[in-house]
């Protein structure tokens, strides 16, 4: 865990919002599309979904995506010629951690 990338990823509104969206990808995306792919949120949620929400290019969520990602933030999966997203939460406790005992 590298906190100066994970505040960085953080200082974004859209990337916090993004993170808070796949906290609870059910309450803020339509289930159905995946389950009939076979694919549950677990996997996570496609870039074109998240890209949708937010209403920016798809070239600017890429961006952001992978800024979440280098911070250890997000995992993605491939999936045929789709790419799904889901948070790291392992890396989240961790920088929860990091915050709560050394600031």
């Amino acid at each position: 865990m590298e906190p100066s990338l994970i505040y960085k990823a953080l200082s974004n509104e859209t990337r916090q919002q993004i993170l808070l969206w796949l906290k609870n990808p059910e309450k803020y995306f339509d289930e159905e599309p995946y389950l009939q792919q076979g694919i549950s949120f677990q996997v996570g949620v496609c870039v074109g979904e998240i890209q949708l929400k937010t209403g920016l290019a798809q070239s600017v969520i890429s961006s952001y995506l992978l800024t979440m990602k280098k911070a250890g933030l997000l995992e993605s999966e491939r999936i045929g010629k789709w790419t799904y997203y889901r948070r790291n939460e392992k890396t989240i406790q961790e920088f929860a951690e990091y915050v709560q005992k050394e600031l």
